[in-house]
């Protein structure tokens, strides 16, 4: 059953149509796709698919609907190649269909039935229909399905596609690079790549290229796993996928490059910022998800402490002043200062950030990228800010005495600032800023609360195993509870006995005796002990009461926090 070429632009609306009113893809998604379609000069379907929107199957499917057109399974193709000795497998392979029945009615007149990728493909139908002598019966293949069939059949095509030794131009070398990111199985297996990660629920997804394998691995609940292994061969049309989707500079493979990807996984829009590197083999590639569906952006939820909450939010409170959250890379500072500014946010409130760089999109607040290559720095930014008549600004981390003096004065001038700092304890965040060189006197009179954080691992709630409490963690640790928990393992928690992080900390509200040894020069040790003195549940206390109520287990806290002998 042939479609006429007059009716090829009424079907492609037609199938996106279809596939709006079957719920494979809403408005916005096809808008997308319209306008990927128009500036890579492909159809609207295809863009749907490349964009991860649709999958492959569901298109195939949909189009045999729309087209009345038999779809071709697995089964349906031969098991050799039918008249081989009339059509080239480069062909076969470039129009993306196969033949997969020859028939002969009583007349002789011969119907070739042909499985299509893009079934409006009317050259590619007329050419073989031509070559053959026979009349065409279309049928729709699925892409994934057409293509292992094509390499079964016509092996000497994959020896034949191999790069030859040539003089290759960079211009040469760049367009070859492109081709192969957008060869269809290129696109769909980094799709799948992508998928599995958000599906997972994974945090990070790492490209690794050596010498014999291109290793792929995802972070969960911030250790690396590996997912899969892919030949050597696939690392450039892989890595340039990923550059292409960042809209990074293909051919520059020398020097490090930053960007982000905004692409629907599964129907939903996930955000993710990408880093390359060069490296022996090839360039690495690490892309972080920043999937806001799978943030939760409350304090209780991310596992903070009572008192941690309780002190933070009169912290949050004040008309001015500094409020800095402290840990190392990855200890959640960016959601809690994020929770903490959507806490805040509200009609007759000016919230302004300063960030780099933006890690998710919060509405009725106003965000600003750093961007030192062209000057826009933190201190830059902070003291332009100031002239915007904001109430609240958050500058994403205080690096230098320029950014903490810009800092100190515009909370001295009415302003509440929040801000983050590198240090593994809050007292040791008041030493930091003195050995910045700030003055004493202006910590002492900015400084309105410290909370320092790191993330541990949350046991897994379908198979953590109960035992009796140690001895030794009793006597220890203080652990009052008879029963605590360890990890066992399940497909849930992917067999490690954890799922999903929480947040232990400890919360430093500078007093009168902190103020006092502030002015003696005093050390962090005994900063930390005043705030102890006044109530400050540190982390390993923290930690210790969640290991009790079975959140997590004594070695995760240790090791985030490491205890005093």
């Amino acid at each position: 059953m042939d479609v006429p070429a007059s009716h090829s632009a009424s079907s492609t609306e037609s199938i996106l149509n279809f596939l709006a009113a079957e719920g494979a893809c809403d408005s916005m998604a096809l808008e997308r796709a319209r306008a990927v379609a128009r500036e890579a000069r492909i159809s609207p379907a295809q863009a749907l698919v490349q964009l991860g929107l649709v999958s492959e199957r569901v298109l195939a499917e949909s189009w045999s609907r729309v087209l009345n057109l038999p779809l071709a399974g697995p089964e349906r193709y031969p098991d050799s190649p039918l008249l081989p000795e009339r059509l080239r497998s480069r062909f076969l392979r470039a129009a993306r269909c196969l033949p997969v029945a020859l028939e002969t009615s009583p007349d002789g007149a011969t119907t070739l039935s042909l499985a299509m990728a893009n079934p409006q493909d009317e050259f590619a139908a007329c050419a073989i229909g031509l070559a053959c002598g026979a009349r065409i019966n279309r049928e729709v293949a699925t892409p994934i399905e057409l293509e292992a069939a094509l390499t079964r059949l016509y092996p000497e095509e994959e020896r034949d596609n191999s790069p030859q030794d040539a003089d290759i131009t960079v211009e040469d070398d760049t367009e070859r690079l492109k081709d192969m990111a957008s060869e269809a199985p290129v696109i769909r297996l980094v799709n799948q790549i992508i998928g599995r990660a958000v599906e997972s629920m994974a945090s990070d997804i790492h490209v690794e290229p050596f010498e014999d394998r291109v290793r792929i691995r995802y972070r969960y609940d911030g250790d690396l796993q590996d997912a899969e292994t892919q030949p050597a061969r696939l690392a450039p049309a892989i890595i340039s996928r990923l550059k292409i989707l960042a809209k990074l500079d293909i051919a520059e493979r020398r020097l490090p490059q930053d960007g982000r990807i905004r692409i629907a996984v599964r129907g939903q829009e996930v955000v993710f910022r990408i880093a390359t590197a060069p490296s022996l083999h090839g360039e690495i590639v690490v892309m972080r998800i920043l999937d806001r569906s799978s943030v939760t952006f409350d304090f209780a939820a991310q596992g903070h402490d009572e008192q941690v909450i309780t002190r933070l939010r009169t912290a949050l409170a004040a008309p001015n002043g500094i409020l800095l959250v402290t840990g190392p890379t990855g200890s959640g500072k960016t959601t809690t200062l994020y929770t903490a500014l959507l806490s805040l946010n509200a009609e007759e409130t000016k919230i302004i950030t300063v960030e780099d760089p933006i890690e998710y999109q919060l509405p009725g607040i106003n965000q600003i990228q750093v961007k030192p290559q062209i000057g826009l720095d933190f201190a830059t930014l902070l003291r332009s800010i100031v002239r915007l008549d904001p109430n609240i600004i958050m500058v994403g981390e205080i690096r230098d005495l320029e950014t903490a003096e810009i800092a100190a004065r515009a909370a001295l001038t009415g302003h509440l600032v929040l801000s983050t700092l590198h240090t593994n304890s809050a007292a040791a965040a008041i030493t930091r800023l003195r050995d910045m060189g700030m003055e004493d006197y202006l910590i002492a009179a900015v400084l309105r609360g410290i909370l320092a954080q790191r993330l541990v691992r949350r046991l897994c709630e379908d198979c953590k195993t109960p035992m009796e409490t140690p001895a030794e963690f009793r006597t220890r640790y203080n652990i009052k509870a008879d029963t605590i928990f360890r990890p066992h393992g399940c497909p849930a928690c992917r067999n490690t006995g954890y799922r999903g992080r929480q947040a232990i900390a400890e919360f430093l509200t500078p007093d009168a005796e902190i103020e006092r040894l502030l002015f003696a020069k005093a050390d962090q040790s005994a900063i930390e002990r005043a705030a102890i003195q006044a109530e400050m549940k540190t982390m390993l206390i923290t930690g210790m009461e969640a290991v009790a109520r079975g959140d997590t287990t004594v070695e995760e806290i240790l090791r985030a926090v490491r205890a005093d002998d």
